[in-house]
């Protein structure tokens, strides 16, 4: 250890503690025949206090973005940036003609949704056949508005590109559309000739049948509840208490333009071409802003509760247990310290930039002063800040300068005065502070030892 500080893989771990050199040790002078850069003193009893630094960010109890389920225009806020919120409180309500019309079409497809009821004659079965028309042609009017819209841009090349690949969508839909009646047609015709020579296991094909519908019918009810649950959710609500901040929609809910006519084809047919865009600027969220589904509409942090998270090195992780205590300093508040606890040490590793591993350490953020005893500032979740861990305290520690630890290989070595020359003795090591570690064996009150210029004395060296 060399001035409290240890170098591993290009990463710096910094100890620091309590230097009270004044109370450990009673330097003497210079031995008569060294030079006077060796120095002496003798052991005594002291505090010794280690910490492990990392740095750390300012986190909330809690944070929640809440997003527009659907399409639509933000009809209503209630809300303004930086407002305190109470848990359920409306913060703003979304106009989504398209959310109402998806549930008006699920509730129509659950009451047109029942069991097939088999003839007493012949058994027949008849699936019901897909009436495709009308969307067609809403279909066909997109593609429309969408070839009008594409042929406006001035580049030919991203004209004839997106012009291109409308065409080879409105091609692929028809080719769907052409595929399912071939498809229903042909399941129609061989349901019914199997069922002609059938005089027998009627019963065993009816009761599949009519699973099929029960299947259906779970299906179209599944359908409505999911719809109805994106209708409820276009009145946004508080998932609890906290602050609002206010997010950016896309402004792409209106559904004008060529990205809105996209956007309403067929599902599987809305490739652009390479290259080519059709989105806008983010716009502040506000009422009558158009929204997509997914837009974040608003931010719900609660800060009634802060945290840290701190990312300790693999070096000094596992000195760190639960409970253990820390003072904090932030950037943004010279001069103040504040308070913290260890409620959480994870196990995943995390790699830095430099190739070293570190862990998270997760901290309750306490009350913080300045140094004349005043109250500090209330800190704001994302704020730096650096930590400093007491990971080990000895209160009444056979303690010796750090300048006086010898490292040799894997071993900690002081040098002894012993009958007038220097001994060298091994020791083990409790609590590093930044100017004094405890020792644990190898030494005892009253010993005395080099504590200036250790790493020039030899075994045998006279000393005095």
């Amino acid at each position: 250890m060399a001035e409290g500080v240890a170098l591993t893989m290009g990463r710096v771990t910094i100890r620091r503690g309590i230097p009270p050199l004044l109370v450990l040790l009673a330097l003497t002078g210079c031995s008569t025949d060294e030079p006077p850069t060796v120095q002496l003193a003798d052991i005594r009893r002291a505090p010794v206090t280690e910490v492990v630094e990392a740095p750390a960010t300012i986190g909330a109890r809690a944070m929640a973005t809440l997003r527009s389920p659907a399409q639509g225009t933000i009809a209503h806020l209630y809300v303004r940036e930086g407002d305190h919120v109470r848990k359920g409180q409306i913060l703003a309500k979304i106009r989504s003609p398209q959310a109402q019309d998806q549930l008006k079409q699920a509730k129509q497809a659950a009451r047109n949704s029942s069991p097939v009821t088999p003839s007493l004659g012949r058994p027949t079965v008849r699936p019901a056949a897909f009436d495709t028309r009308a969307f067609d042609r809403k279909v066909a009017a997109h593609f429309a508005r969408a070839r009008r819209e594409a042929r406006k841009i001035d580049d030919r090349q991203a004209r004839r590109q997106l012009v291109a690949a409308i065409d080879l969508a409105e091609a692929q839909h028809k080719a769907q559309t052409r595929a399912l009646k071939s498809i229903t047609a042909q399941l129609n015709r061989s349901i019914n000739s199997v069922l002609s020579g059938v005089t027998s296991g009627f019963g065993g094909l009816t009761a599949s049948m009519a699973s099929l519908q029960a299947a259906s019918r779970s299906q179209a009810k599944a359908a409505v509840k999911a719809a109805e649950s994106t209708v409820a959710s276009l009145t946004v609500k508080a998932p609890f208490g906290g602050v609002v901040t206010l997010g950016r929609a896309s402004g792409g809910g209106g559904g004008n333009g060529l990205s809105g006519l996209l956007g309403q084809l067929p599902t599987g047919t809305q490739q652009l071409p390479s290259g080519g865009t059709a989105s806008g600027a983010d716009a502040p969220v506000a009422t009558g802003v158009p929204v997509s589904a997914g837009d974040p509409i608003m931010t719900v942090t609660d800060v009634s509760r802060l945290t840290l998270a701190a990312d300790i090195d693999e070096t000094d992780v596992l000195l760190v247990k639960k409970g253990t205590g820390a003072t904090v300093e932030l950037d943004a508040v010279p001069g103040a310290s504040y308070t913290a606890r260890v409620t959480g040490i994870g196990v995943t590793p995390k790699e830095g930039t430099t190739g070293g591993v570190s862990y998270p350490v997760q901290l309750t953020l306490g009350a913080g002063t300045f140094d004349d005893g005043t109250k500090a500032p209330t800190p704001k979740p994302g704020m730096s800040a650096v930590t400093r861990l007491t990971v080990r305290e000895s209160p009444d520690a056979i303690a010796a300068p750090a300048a006086a630890i010898v490292s040799s290989g894997r071993e900690s070595v002081v040098w002894v005065v012993r009958n007038g020359t220097a001994e060298r003795r091994a020791v083990k090591l409790g609590a590093q502070g930044e100017a004094v570690v405890e020792v644990l064996n190898g030494l005892s009150v009253g010993d005395r030892i080099v504590v200036k210029g250790a790493d020039s004395v030899r075994q045998g060296q006279r000393l005095s």
